[in-house]
């Protein structure tokens, strides 16, 4: 039987397999392009979805296909605009940013009735700072970051619950590495910020 020729556009390589050192240099070209502002942070959060879910290079290719390529378009670069802040309120049900989320440069976490908890170990950071104004109301408010972030409390109001960083525990990393700057209030659940804990250390190896 004679094999049918590969049409003249298909890339042979659109079949194999991405590795994950594949998904990561689509990701960083993706932060690129959002921090010259030609995603804004939804769109970058709708692309890396689909970058960290891709199993082929096919998958892939389509990702980055309208944006440049590489840091040559680097002298022409214009500073992006700030993204907007997000601000997380519990309200009566709780809320929640975890797994992959891209986080701007600023937060406003409000506990409200059902609490919130915002679990930075999986995020994509676009500039290492990241602002956070902590208000723990009457559910609370539970802040995960990775170890090898610094945090650095500007401004606490203990309240009834308390204002706790755990992370003073631990050595803070040497060398350069992403910031948490909170400014916390604790209200009566109180704010925690501390490291994952041993389950969620577990699922992440998963």
């Amino acid at each position: 039987m004679t094999n049918l020729p590969h049409s003249p556009d298909h890339d042979p390589r659109a079949d194999l397999r991405a590795s994950d050192s594949d998904r990561e240099a689509v990701a960083e070209q993706l932060r690129e392009a959002a921090g010259d502002g030609r995603l804004d942070l939804e769109e970058l959060q709708e692309r890396l979805d689909r970058t960290f879910a891709a199993k082929t290079y096919g998958e892939l290719a389509p990702i980055t296909a309208d944006l440049p390529s590489g840091r040559a378009h680097a002298v022409q670069r214009r500073e992006a605009e700030p993204a907007p802040p997000l601000v997380l309120k519990g309200g009566a049900a709780g809320d929640s940013r975890k797994g992959h989320w891209v986080v701007p440069q600023r937060l406003y976490v409000h506990g409200g009735m059902g609490g919130v908890k915002v679990d930075f170990t999986q995020a994509e950071l676009t500039q290492p700072l990241v602002v956070v104004d902590v208000h723990g109301d009457i559910g609370g408010v539970t802040i995960v970051v990775p170890t090898t972030w610094r945090v650095e409390l500007v401004h606490t109001e203990s309240g009834l619950g308390g204002v706790t960083n755990k992370t003073a525990k631990v050595p803070p990393p040497e060398g350069p590495a992403p910031v948490l700057r909170a400014t916390c209030s604790g209200g009566i659940g109180g704010v925690t910020i501390r490291h994952p804990n041993r389950w969620e250390l577990r699922k992440l190896r998963k």
